[in-house]
Formats: C-alpha cells, structure tokens, sequence
C-alpha cells in the first residue's frame, strides 16, 4: 500500500483528531504541512477544489473528510477498532452530532473576541483579517451562534460529556471509539489553542480527565513530506480502482438519476462551499467518488462521504 499522507496543519482541530486516531491505530504517516487559509494551490491540485482540512492522500487517492477518512484508517488497520461491534450505531450516531453541533458550540465560544486575540496576539493585525474573512467565506451557508449562546450550550454539552466520562475510562467504556476523536477536537482547541477560555472546563472535572487519557494517545510514528513531493506522489501512480481503493463497499446505489461516468460536482453541504467537478466513479451507500485530472497531480480520484454533501450534474459546457 502506498504510503498515508495527511495533509493538515497544527492548530486544525479536525486534524487532531485524525493525528490522535493514528496514534491509535499505531499507523506510520507522512506529515504535509498545510495553509491554514487560502490559497492552497498543492491542496487544491489534490483535491480539485475541496479545501477543508484534513485531506488523507494514498497515493493518487484523495479522501476528503475526516468522517471518510476514518473509515479509511479502520479498513488499513481494523485493530484496534474505532467502531465495536456492539457499539457500531450509536458511536457512528454520536460522532456525527461531535463533529457538528458541538463542535460549532466549542468554536463559537473558543474564537469569541478573547480567544481570537489570544491565537492572534503574535501575529500582526493583517494576519487576523485574512483569517477572518477566509473562515466567513467558507461559512456563507452555515448558521453560527453568537458566542453568548455558543456558550450556554457548550456549557451543556460539556456537563452531557461529563456524565459519561464519569462512568468510563472513554465516553462508551473502557477502551477508545470513533466517539472519544470526535468529541475530544473542539475541546482540545479549548484545552491548548485559547487556555484564557478553558476555565470553563473547571465545572466538568472528568472531562478533563478523559481529555488527558485521550491526549496521552499520542500521533504515531511520523516523518515530514513537502508538499509538492505529494503531488508529485499522486502524479507517479496510478488511482486504485473504484473497487479496488480502500473503501470496503462498491455496488451502485443510485438516489439522484446520474449515472456512473455521468460529469458531475459534489459541494459541502454548510461549511467550505467550494466545489469538486469530475467523473463520477462510484456512488455508494456510503460515498462518492470523482476521477478528475490536473496538470500537475495527474489523473486522481477524489473520495467524499455521501452524509454532509451535495451531488448535482455539472453544468454543461
């Protein structure tokens, strides 16, 4: 197999996650260091215009979010599992809600004017702004809360964590699950991105705790990769068959009249509104996949979960 590439950068809470589930999974990975804004032109020669981090390349294979991906890393190594048996539902259930209603809770609060001074306080002010109108871009289809509220519910859900934490080692036993990467990222950016704002972790005491035990996981074995070297990886192969790549389920499952090889374009539902247009490759019960080509990454395909993405026909030429 080729080798895993995350392309990412430090203070991304989405690739914490990830960088944690690595660890987990004890998988060796090749670090590619990101920009935290646009323009990204590696990302983007990879991925054809998806620009949300992380990105996990596998050679000429592109998987574009982090719900996808781990399911990517699960197949790689399936011990230890990110989804036990008797768990496999509700985790998936959960993670989906950790990746969106608390994240943008732990967010609205983390990036209020006293933590966004914090994370920019050795930056100079242009740096601030450019931040600040990337992520406004990027949010044009997403309802934020206002960090009043933001507060009030990230308050809530961190006492909902608590009482799970105060059974367990891990949200749902004693051993870590899809759940624990999901719901530990928007805190994490609490806990060493805005430490001035993680006073509010002080009522919830297990949570803290169940953070430490999750932060002790650690990131793996990593070595550093440029990021043209990347893309000149993906050039120097050829993409896995549709059946073939690292995603266990192929039979087509057609829920919008396109038909394989039909030209097409897949666009996050809310946040990040940038499009991918390709040939469609693969729409499973699970995903979709695009072959598209570009001059400098060569032909690639790029890989999307269905739950959190729009398919539409490409407008025609």
């Amino acid at each position: 197999m080729n080798d895993l590439i995350l392309h990412h950068y430090a203070s991304s809470p989405f690739s914490e996650k990830i960088r944690l589930i690595l660890g987990y999974k004890k998988l060796p990975w090749k670090s590619v260091l990101v920009p935290p804004i646009m323009p990204k032109p590696d990302v983007i020669a990879l991925t054809g215009g998806y620009r949300k981090t992380p990105v996990l390349q596998v050679g000429a294979d592109i998987y574009c979010d982090t719900a996808l991906i781990c399911d990517v890393l699960e197949h790689v190594r399936p011990e230890p599992t990110l989804y036990p048996p008797h768990l496999k539902g509700v985790c998936r259930i959960f993670a989906q809600w950790a990746d969106t209603t608390l994240f943008w809770a732990a967010m609205g609060y983390n990036l209020q004017p006293r933590g966004a001074a914090h994370v920019f306080a050795k930056a100079p002010p242009e740096a601030a702004k450019a931040f600040s109108d990337d992520r406004k871009a990027m949010s044009s289809n997403l309802v934020r809360l206002r960090p009043g509220d933001a507060t009030s519910a990230y308050r809530s859900y961190l006492r909902r964590i608590a009482n799970m934490a105060d059974e367990h080692d891990f949200l749902f036993g004693l051993e870590p699950c899809v759940a624990d990467f999901a719901a530990y990222h928007g805190i994490w950016y609490t806990r060493n991105q805005v430490p001035v704002l993680a006073d509010i972790l002080n009522a919830t005491p297990s949570v803290g705790e169940w953070a430490q035990r999750v932060e002790a996981i650690g990131h793996g074995p990593m070595t550093r990769l440029a990021s043209a070297d990347a893309v000149a990886m993906a050039k120097a192969v050829d993409p896995q068959p549709p059946g073939a790549n690292l995603l266990i389920d192929s039979a087509f499952q057609d829920d919008h009249g396109l038909a394989l090889g039909s030209r097409v374009t897949i666009t996050p539902e809310t946040f990040g509104s940038e499009t991918t247009e390709g040939e469609l490759i693969a729409a499973t019960r699970t995903h979709y996949s695009l072959r598209r080509e570009d001059a400098r990454a060569g032909t690639v395909h790029v890989h999307f979960p269905r739950i959190g993405y729009v398919l539409r026909a490409a407008a025609a030429a």
